[in-house]
């Protein structure tokens, strides 16, 4: 018995962590979020976050695993730390805000190996009031001139389970899969962000920022409430190389008292460089419709032949229907040579340059000029990302020759099935969100800029605040959007509730809104009512947001079309009022160079009741509130989801409204201030 009792004991020793320094400790500016490094008996760099004194990230482990060398994670020793702070402000070209304050704490702190390789790393935090971004810094040294990483061991240990939505990573079909909501002690193997709700109401978004010449960062559970960097893989043994010095990724804690503080955070976009590319005067935001709905639901094709879309009479059709409503743009695909045949996965007989004899590109565009219309230009590469390099002037020369101001690209193949051609002409499978593809984002964004052409993004990489640094990159696709209400297996009505707090965490998404007949192909029903597609334009964000019914659609509903053509993409100003994870949110936005705004509130296959203070409006003036609501009757579930009211009220600033949301529904309200025309 006592032999078992002092086995007992040496093994709790054991299993007891080693003993940890605290080596340095900072706080945000307004002493809300802080931070705390230690170094264990082992030497294992740990990290814990805390805010308003409560742990919010425990004892968590850094480090990296590597292909050709021992990992860094233990054996380390504290060896500097230093602290500086900014205050200041920058304004956006575009964007959900005009200006935004960034005004952090940063500390750095060194650390090198005791023995052996004897390399250091930096780690550094930069702490906000309302979250918290650190990255690793390595400077250039003799024993890592090169890093082979094979994986990343930074750890993210929550200090109590929670609630999690979140969606699975690594799978076939990229990021457009459905969000789970879990506990936080049953996620798998998750795309960030993650959003999370802790047992004590607290909310976390764990995502990264300024993901440039890096691998995109997953997590994975490994016990208890313990989530660690999962790296994206490459095309060769290292899922990430570098060399010289290098820098991650900022990884990325959003935390607030509820779920729209998440969304009210402007951590990501602070996280990322200045605006590289100077003015970008010639990009627009705005509205756009296009040759795209028909294909999606199987009426049109973008294959030549009896069905093709992308014809001179479609073409000219949607062209005068933009000019007769005020849109300024229209999206053609399926326009260029490659598209007959098996082109998913295999985008080599792409020509970004070579139209289809029945599209006229020349007369097109001079039609669209005449008026006042720009044609959006569309490059699909099928996966086959080398090939598209390959034809970067051409085809961005062919897009700016034809006032085409932005392109929609796109790599439609399942993940890890990338074409990558080598200048040897080795040709590899990437990624999307690897290393090899992070970078050539880039490429497309500064190949673009040199023809003054704006980025719209789909199956791309996610987002990470680049925009800011890159302000050509004014949209993206990244998760389900409305083209999966054309087939089966359509979005439930609390998808755009859950992409609010995860999803549009990233940065602009190109959900494809409006679509009124709420039909998709053969019919069926889209699970949403009319006010909620009209909501939308206001929740979900982007510069460029597609009225993505048809015309003829359209005339069906002109009275809800009115709110289409009146909600503008560009805002000076945005406050969510009220919302929950997944069930309901309420946005107002207020338009560059208007005094209007403009309010829309989604719920989920719940109904609700929402009363929301007027207090963003100009104090002492009558407003008239244009207000697009569910009728008494809508109901996602039956042919009452086209039940609309559409009513006028005068209201002021602290009036109170009541939005009362049917099953699947939404509400639109445009508030017109004195003087605007209208």
């Amino acid at each position: 018995m006592l032999g078992r009792m002092i086995w007992f004991a040496l093994a709790l020793l054991v299993a007891l962590p080693a003993q940890a320094e605290q080596v340095a400790t900072l706080s945000s500016p307004g002493k809300i979020v802080s931070v705390s490094l230690e170094v264990d008996g082992d030497g294992r760099v740990l990290y814990t976050v805390a805010r308003a004194g409560q742990p919010i990230i425990a004892r968590s482990r850094l480090g990296f695993l590597f292909t050709d060398a021992p990992k860094i994670e233990r054996n380390l020793r504290f060896v500097s730390q230093s602290v500086r702070d900014e205050d200041g402000s920058w304004t956006q070209p575009w964007g959900e805000w005009e200006t935004i304050r960034n005004h952090f704490r940063e500390l750095r702190v060194r650390f090198q190996e005791k023995a052996g390789l004897e390399r250091r790393m930096d780690i550094v935090f930069r702490l906000y009031d309302d979250g918290v971004g650190f990255r690793y810094e390595f400077p250039d040294q003799p024993n890592l001139k090169q890093a082979n990483i094979a994986d990343e061991l930074t750890e993210f240990a929550f200090a109590q389970d929670g609630t999690a939505w979140w969606k699975p990573a690594f799978l076939w079909n990229r990021e457009e899969y459905l969000y789970n909501r879990t506990a936080l002690s049953a996620v798998g193997t998750a795309d960030t962000p993650v959003t999370i709700r802790l047992a004590d109401g607290t909310h976390v978004a764990l995502h990264e920022a300024a993901l440039v010449d890096y691998s995109g960062m997953a997590v994975a559970r490994t016990e208890g409430n313990t989530l660690r960097a999962a790296l994206t893989p490459g095309a060769g043994r290292a899922k990430v190389i570098k060399s010289g010095a290098w820098t991650t990724p900022w990884r990325t804690l959003i935390i607030a008292d509820d779920a729209p503080g998440l969304y009210m955070s402007h951590l990501m976009l602070n996280l990322n460089e200045p605006n590289k590319l100077g003015n970008i005067d010639w990009f627009k935001p705005g509205k756009f419709v296009g040759v795209w709905w028909n294909m999606i639901k199987g009426d049109w094709s973008w294959a030549r032949g009896p069905k093709h879309g992308a014809t001179n009479a479609h073409v000219k059709q949607y062209i005068d229907f933009a000019a007769a409503n005020g849109i300024p743009n229209v999206l053609v695909e399926g326009w260029n040579v490659g598209w007959d045949g098996d082109w998913f996965g295999n985008g080599n007989d792409m020509d970004f340059a070579q139209p289809t004899a029945d599209f006229d590109a020349d007369m097109l565009a001079a039609y669209g000029k005449a008026r006042g219309v720009r044609l959006i230009g569309h490059h699909e590469t099928g996966g086959s990302a080398s090939h598209y390099e390959a034809q970067f002037d051409k085809a961005f020369k062919f897009a700016a020759d034809h006032a085409e101001m932005v392109v929609k690209t796109g790599y439609v193949t399942d993940a890890a099935q990338i074409e990558r051609v080598d200048p040897d002409g080795t040709r590899l499978r990437e990624w999307h969100e690897g290393q090899w593809m992070a970078n050539h984002h880039l490429r497309v964004l500064e190949a673009a800029a040199r023809y003054h052409v704006a980025i719209d993004s789909h199956e791309p990489i996610k987002g990470t605040g680049l925009q800011r640094t890159y302000p050509n990159w004014v949209g993206r696709e990244g998760s389900r959007g409305m083209e999966y209400n054309a087939w089966s297996g359509k979005n439930p009505p609390e998808h755009e509730a859950n992409l609010i707090f995860t999803r549009m965490l990233e940065g602009p998404m190109d959900f494809t809104p409006g679509v009124l007949s709420l039909t998709g192909s053969d019919n069926s029903p889209i699970l949403s009512t009319i006010a909620k597609q009209l909501a939308l334009y206001v929740v979900l964000y982007s510069p460029v947001v597609m009225a993505a019914d048809t015309p003829e659609n359209y005339a069906k509903y002109p009275g809800a079309f009115q709110f289409i053509k009146d909600v503008p993409t560009d805002w000076v100003d945005t406050r969510m009022l009220n919302g929950e994870v997944g069930d309901y949110a309420t946005l107002v936005r207020k338009p560059r160079g208007s005094n209007d705004w403009f309010l829309g509130s989604v719920t989920d296959e719940n109904a609700r009741s929402l009363t929301v203070t007027l207090d963003f409006l100009d104090p002492g003036k009558s407003y008239t509130a244009q207000i697009y609501r569910d009728g008494s009757d809508a109901d996602y579930r039956t042919e009452a989801r086209h039940s609309i009211a559409i009513e006028t009220r005068k209201v002021r600033k602290g009036d109170s409204i009541t939005l009362a949301l049917a099953p699947g529904g939404g509400e639109a309200i445009r508030f017109i201030a004195p003087g605007t025309r209208h």
